[in-house]
């Protein structure tokens, strides 16, 4: 018997693929994605200004943390105008419903309980909605892969199978996922290189605010943060973040200072406080909001060049509400509540402080000062102790500069006048 030859439908070689073609970028014309809003303004904010089509958006956090709500919130405003599909791998079609009857959402947004990513798209391509929310990515499976369901080869296959789909048609792809033990997203890294925006929620799932970041956009500020707080009909959007991360303590008490952060366009009032007290054997040293050997290193320079040794006291130090600070702007406040802690001296309540403290103990300029100090004057500070390059050439009314060049000036001007 004489088999049949089996011929392969891919190119026998390169001559067989079509030319490919070159383009000078001065000859691509430029086209801008025109953006449409998510009916949350705090969103669209960490969006860049909105959804943008074909885009990509993974999300990220930990279970309960409101991921699933956020979502459902912001696709029953879209679904006013568009159609929204939402795909629920984890949850049953009921429980989704009830949830969204807590939250006293009223529109249809289309809603399939599937796993079988094969299945959905060939949904999508009837129903062709404008949204699809995958929730969440790690229960999908694909027949191109024979791994277990939320492996690494399954969630990889099913992310490029959606991304690509999702460029091809213009179609926005929302990607729930897990997050591991140590807050990464699980799966494999990859998945955060195919997606456009990459979103974090912050916070303890146990607490009521809710801080979702961008640690990545294509199309938007990156490290942008916006402000949710969690109610029983919820999430409900937080206008000025400033005033939840400021005490509302009447009475000022040794260790804590206010500071201007930047998250990416925003300026925001944060409240450091720390805490220094007699050790017990090994001295320790605890941050929650900041960098662990930043406060060695902090530590270091304020014994060197500010006369302050803590080599046998406990150094707690903390960022009230949860928030995280990546700038070294906040080196000079922590330095300045760990002196006020260890020697019990009260810091004024309208005063604040920013700068970088270099290892020589200079206080070097931090950018966007003129925005920070504003920020500050408008929420009420008289006093601001800031790096001598950050002198604003016209003074700013209502609020008195204090600028420094050293480390010592700060502490020697602070243990003066408080």
């Amino acid at each position: 018997m004489v088999l049949p030859k089996v011929t392969s439908s891919k190119p026998e070689s390169l001559q067989d693929l079509p030319p490919s073609k070159v383009q000078k970028l001065s000859e691509i014309k430029s086209e801008r994605k025109s953006r449409f809003t998510t009916g949350l303004t705090e969103l669209d904010r960490t969006l860049g200004g909105g959804l943008v089509d074909g885009s990509v958006v993974l999300i990220g956090g930990d279970p309960g943390i409101g991921k699933s709500t956020l979502i459902l919130q912001a696709m029953a405003a879209i679904n006013k105008d568009n159609i929204v599909l939402y795909v629920s791998g984890e949850e049953s079609a009921q429980q989704v419903s009830d949830r969204a009857v807590r939250l006293g959402i009223k529109e249809d947004v289309l809603l399939l309980n599937e796993t079988h990513l094969e299945k959905i798209i060939r949904l999508a391509k009837e129903l062709q909605p404008k949204v699809i929310v995958i929730d969440s990515i790690q229960t999908m499976v694909t027949d191109s892969s024979t791994s277990a369901p939320g492996s690494v080869t399954q969630v990889r296959d099913c992310a490029a199978q959606l991304t690509q789909y999702a460029k091809q048609t213009n179609t926005i792809l929302f990607l729930i996922g897990h997050v591991t033990k140590g807050g990464a997203l699980a799966g494999p890294r990859i998945l955060e290189h195919m997606v456009d925006c990459v979103l974090y929620f912050e916070g303890d799932a146990g607490g009521r605010y809710r801080i979702i970041r961008a640690v990545k956009n294509r199309f938007g500020a990156v490290n942008e943060i916006s402000v949710f707080a969690m109610s029983e009909t919820g999430l409900q959007q937080v206008e000025n973040p400033s005033a939840i991360f400021l005490s509302n303590q009447t009475k000022p008490l040794p260790g804590a200072m206010v500071m201007v952060t930047r998250e990416a366009t925003r300026p925001l009032m944060i409240e450091l406080q720390a805490l220094v007290d007699q050790a017990n054997g090994n001295p320790k040293r605890v941050c929650v909001g900041l960098d662990q050997n930043r406060l060695a290193l902090q530590l270091a320079i304020l014994h060197k060049h500010g006369g302050i040794a803590t080599f046998d006291q406990d150094v707690f130090v903390n960022v009230v509400g949860g928030i995280k600070v990546n700038e070294t702007a906040s080196d000079l406040v922590v330095m300045l509540t760990i002196s006020s802690s260890l020697r019990n001296k009260v810091i004024p309540k309208d005063w604040i402080a920013f700068g970088e403290v270099g290892l020589t103990g200079e206080v070097r300029p931090v950018y966007n000062a003129i925005e920070r100090l504003s920020e500050a004057q408008k929420h009420g500070f008289k006093t601001a102790i800031i790096p001598k390059a950050n002198l604003p050439k016209k003074p700013i009314k209502g609020i008195k500069i204090i600028s420094v060049e050293y480390l010592y000036q700060a502490l020697q001007y602070m243990a003066e006048n408080s």
